[in-house]
């Protein structure tokens, strides 16, 4: 059972829900390049320029732990990274689990992504420009609940350890990316996990996720923010729990 991260965080991200799968799967956390305590020396900016070079770690990550038919839970980004690896090797994973997806962002025509174009390249200018500003302002908003501050401070902390050029590349890897191509029929069986309010990946961008890829299960978290993993572990505990 391989947890992925989301943009910004690292394999932390998941201590709250990765224990109660210990008993019946082998589990397995990673950073990615430039995230945590990963090689940073090992990062390309050619390779990661989309989100094929991240899909490609992770199957290279699967691959040498000898992972087959196994259960692959990302959150946020690495949701479609983790659609991405299973459409390329099939044999790796039978489920996954997609924590807050998004294969596209910006809105365009009568597809809702949460953002206009000119919002996310703005976002994006303020992170090329103040890391620790962006961070500091941004963790709020993705982690929502307000009244417990220590949880938007974690991934304001979890930012600022991020390396500041990794994460101006991987934010625009990110935000600018469009995988819905990436969608439609798959092997595995899907599991959408989606809170009820979340700024950065809306209801509406759930259910296109649900309705693309036939067969998925969409469940709907009481959760509020992008980061049920933290805000609500035990919720999104028992949904993947439930699924698995």
């Amino acid at each position: 059972m391989v947890f992925a991260h989301g943009f910004g965080c690292d394999q932390n991200m998941w201590r709250y829900v990765m224990p109660a799968f210990e008993d019946r799967f082998r589990t397995v956390v990673f950073d990615y390049v430039g995230a945590g305590g990963s090689d940073i020396s090992s990062y390309d900016v050619a390779k990661y320029a989309s989100l094929d070079g991240y899909a490609d770690d992770l199957i290279a990550l699967a691959r040498a732990l000898g992972v087959r038919g196994g259960v692959f839970v990302g959150h946020s980004v690495s949701a479609m990274i983790g659609v991405i690896a299973a459409r390329r090797a099939p044999e790796l994973f039978a489920d996954l689990v997609l924590v807050g997806p998004s294969p596209r962002y910006i809105d365009d025509g009568d597809y809702v992504g949460g953002f206009s174009q000119d919002q996310i390249l703005e976002l994006l200018e303020f992170l090329d420009s103040n890391h620790m500003g962006w961070s500091q302002t941004m963790a709020p908003v993705i982690m929502a609940n307000p009244d417990r501050p220590e949880l938007a401070e974690e991934l304001t902390n979890s930012f600022c350890r991020t390396d500041p050029e990794i994460a101006k590349r991987f934010a625009r890897t990110t935000f600018l990316s469009d995988n819905r191509a990436d969608l439609g029929p798959i092997d595995a069986r899907v599991l959408i996990l989606q809170c009820r309010d979340d700024s950065i990946a809306p209801v509406a961008v759930g259910q296109f996720v649900h309705d693309a890829i036939p067969g998925s299960e969409l469940v709907m978290l009481n959760a509020t923010g992008h980061c049920p993993n933290l805000s609500a572990p035990d919720e999104t505990t028992a949904a993947i729990a439930a699924f698995v």
